[in-house]
């Protein structure tokens, strides 16, 4: 009598939630791997409204989609778990009942549940996760199997859930915070809004494959001297000056294109206001719905698609960020703007945190990488994911061309010098490698 009436209660509920939300879109079934995509992007709309630095997105996206993974890795269509391939995850629980879960729905419910555990504003998830149950209901789905393969999916995003806890996170919120020197090359806080420095412990990371946040340590940046017009270190600087003063319309439109600043402060006057973005990792995971789409994936691709890409750019910025703070070298703006040209301003607003290596270089890379392994070195497509920013679409010839203008859009944008570029991409094609050779997820 209980069960009975517990499955006509979740009937009634997701009806209501229907009244208090858009309709479901009766255009996607819930075995199809867009819907997969789309709830994906409803996480990154979250992550864009509670405005998550690059690094805590890459760590957000890498569990959620882990969980969704995960759910796939028990469903017998060949897909192998990451319990024991990643660092510290055991294994995760298979359904106690393999005939009474819809695979494709427990999936989506334990990557929106997780994604919903790790943001702020829950409740967008949480209507989600309403919804997603309500087009199992209209897919043809009995109450009965929407119920237990939610509870499937809640059962693997909790398993997720506890690993995550385990990541060193929680002891980063405390750390101690950067200390701003007057040692002339060192970074400092940037105009308009003078930030401090974000996630200076990010290397303190549990990473996610690789064994150590220095194991693709990038060389050394040219010593700080401008003293000397004849170094290294003033050529590099007088390189990004000339770029920022001569770009071109191109060049304008790459670098707005590729910006995905979080948290761009905006002054008029005496009032300031922010502009939210995408962050560049939210950028390359609307990337792998585009690649899933135009390479007709079925679901499981989807979901391992999301993961694996995720997983690399969790570890990318890891990597990145043990450089940026190892090195802690200016910025071109505040260099510029001293020993140059005092009102000398970047195209782009220079983000709070350290030069070298390019994190946009590092983390375009790595996921680039693991794409070209998913889908080759030949899939053309068209980047529509600046639209919602009011920028058109941008067409790449592969995955490797489209980091590499990422990669460029730096230097254009005139936060970036070269060596940072250059480095950045060696370092993220490593991460990238390393992924792709010891993870086994595919069948």
């Amino acid at each position: 009598m209980f069960k009975k009436y517990s499955l006509y209660l979740l009937t009634v509920l997701l009806c209501i939630s229907a009244c208090r939300q858009p309709a479901a879109d009766n255009g996607h079934s819930i075995n199809d791997p867009l819907l997969y995509s789309r709830t994906v992007k409803q996480l990154t709309d979250v992550i864009v409204h509670d405005i998550f630095s690059p690094p805590v997105a890459s760590r957000i996206y890498a569990y959620a989609t882990i969980a969704g993974y995960e759910v796939i890795a028990h469903s017998g269509k060949g897909y192998h778990s990451l319990a024991g391939q990643l660092h510290g995850l055991t294994a995760t629980p298979p359904p106690a009942d393999t005939a009474a879960v819809n695979f494709q729905l427990a999936s989506l419910i334990a990557m929106a549940n997780t994604g919903k555990a790790l943001i702020f504003s829950e409740n967008d998830m949480q209507l989600a996760i309403d919804s997603l149950q309500l087009i199992a209901l209209q897919s043809g789905l009995s109450a009965e199997k929407v119920q237990q393969s939610a509870a499937y999916g809640q059962q693997v995003s909790k398993a997720i859930l506890d690993w995550a806890k385990g990541d060193n996170y929680a002891q980063t919120r405390s750390a101690v915070k950067y200390t701003v020197t007057s040692e002339e090359g060192r970074w400092a806080p940037t105009p308009p809004a003078y930030m401090s420095a974000i996630e200076p412990h990010w290397n303190e990371m549990r990473l996610m494959v690789l064994d150590s946040a220095n194991a693709f340590t990038a060389p050394r940046p040219p010593a700080f001297n401008m003293k000397d017009s004849s170094s290294g270190f003033y050529k590099m600087v007088k390189e990004i000056y000339l770029i920022g003063n001569n770009l071109t319309q191109e060049q304008r439109e790459i670098a707005d294109f590729w910006d995905c600043n979080p948290y761009k402060v905006n002054l008029s006057g005496h009032v300031s206001f922010a502009t939210k973005k995408i962050t560049p990792g939210g950028h390359w995971i609307n990337i792998c719905g585009i690649a899933a789409q135009n390479a007709q994936a079925d679901f499981n691709k989807t979901v391992c698609t999301y993961a694996k890409v995720a997983i690399a750019l969790m570890d990318a910025f890891i990597v990145c960020w043990d450089e940026k703070f190892r090195s802690n070298l200016i910025r071109p703006e505040t260099v510029i703007n001293k020993y140059m040209d005092e009102e000398w301003k970047p195209y782009l607003q220079t983000p709070p945190f350290p030069e070298y290596t390019s994190g946009h270089s590092v983390a375009s890379t790595a996921c680039a990488a693991v794409l070209t392994q998913l889908y080759g070195n030949s899939l053309a497509f068209n980047d529509s994911t600046e639209i919602e920013f009011g920028l058109p679409p941008r067409h790449f010839s592969s995955f490797l061309a489209a980091s590499e203008e990422a990669a460029k859009s730096r230097l254009y944008g005139g936060i970036h010098f070269t060596p940072a570029v250059v480095y950045g991409i060696d370092q993220g094609r490593l991460v990238g490698e390393t992924v792709v050779k010891r993870l086994k997820m595919e069948p």
